[in-house]
């Protein structure tokens, strides 16, 4: 069972730590979330698990008991001296802990061996949601994520097109996963409480993920940046040497040269990533 407030409360003042704000530590103390995040992820024993920002180690404790080996990786030097000392040998080496940031480290130093599959379950610092989740979209792919997310990140993350929420992430993200319907959890679920709702997010790796190369992620997010334009008029101006080809790729994939960014259906933009040269 995760602690309760109070004892989230007595543990943070042991440890003569206060949370901050801008490393987004809010600690999960609902243990009928947790229960939901590790069945949510079909966590079974032996399942490599990535954990990121695992705090006072509510989260880590549930999937070592579950039997996962866990990969966690924490900024905070005094909540990973704590984790180090409470959960890392008494788990007989099933608990990998690494110290740094977890953009840099999108998998925590998982080592991620071909053909093995792993998973990624983890209670989001929320300011570091959408970098890092793009780290983790340049591959290897994990077959399953859930993740605690505030609210309006999760609704980016789900965004269809033609929405004013729909942008660079959606695509990336849903190119590669289906994302099945989240389930809110309110402020009280933490300690100390968030200003906002969070979404605990359950992500299934498709059978065939489309990845983007980093320079056509660029084209992508630079479309967005001025996503009331035609999208026959950007691909002129943001590729001169290739527009053309661009639009011609485009045009066989059933684009009208006259659509703006955010009316363009996640497949066709799928369609860049296996389309001419951007040279």
């Amino acid at each position: 069972m995760p602690l309760s407030p109070t004892e989230t409360r007595a543990k943070l003042a042991e440890l003569g730590h206060l949370p901050r704000r801008s490393l987004g530590q809010n600690f999960l103390v609902d243990g009928n979330i947790v229960r939901k995040s590790l069945e949510l992820a079909a966590v079974a024993p032996g399942d490599p698990v990535v954990e990121i920002g695992p705090g006072l180690g509510t989260l880590t404790t549930a999937l070592l008991e579950a039997g996962a080996e866990v990969w966690a990786i924490e900024l905070d030097p005094n909540l990973h001296a704590h984790i180090d000392a409470s959960l890392v040998a008494a788990h007989g080496g099933r608990l990998h802990l690494l110290r740094g940031d977890a953009v840099e480290h999108p998998l925590a130093g998982y080592p991620a061996p071909a053909g093995r599959a792993f998973k990624i379950v983890a209670n989001l610092p929320y300011a570091i949601t959408t970098p890092w989740l793009d780290g983790v979209l340049g591959g290897p792919l994990p077959e399953r994520m859930v993740l605690m997310l505030q609210q309006e990140a999760a609704q980016r993350y789900l965004a269809v097109p033609g929405t004013k929420s729909f942008g660079a992430i959606s695509i990336f993200l849903q190119a590669a996963y289906e994302i099945k319907p989240g389930h809110k959890v309110g402020p009280n679920c933490f300690h100390p409480r968030p200003d906002v709702d969070s979404v605990l997010l359950p992500l299934h790796r498709r059978s065939a993920p489309v990845l983007f190369a980093r320079d056509v992620k660029q084209l992508i997010r630079a479309c967005f940046q001025q996503r009331r334009k035609q999208i026959g008029a950007l691909l002129r101006d943001k590729l001169p040497d290739s527009g053309a080809a661009w639009l011609e790729h485009l045009r066989a994939a059933g684009l009208s040269p006259q659509a703006r960014p955010e009316q363009i259906p996640v497949a066709l933009w799928s369609a860049l990533a296996a389309g001419p040269s951007l040279a």
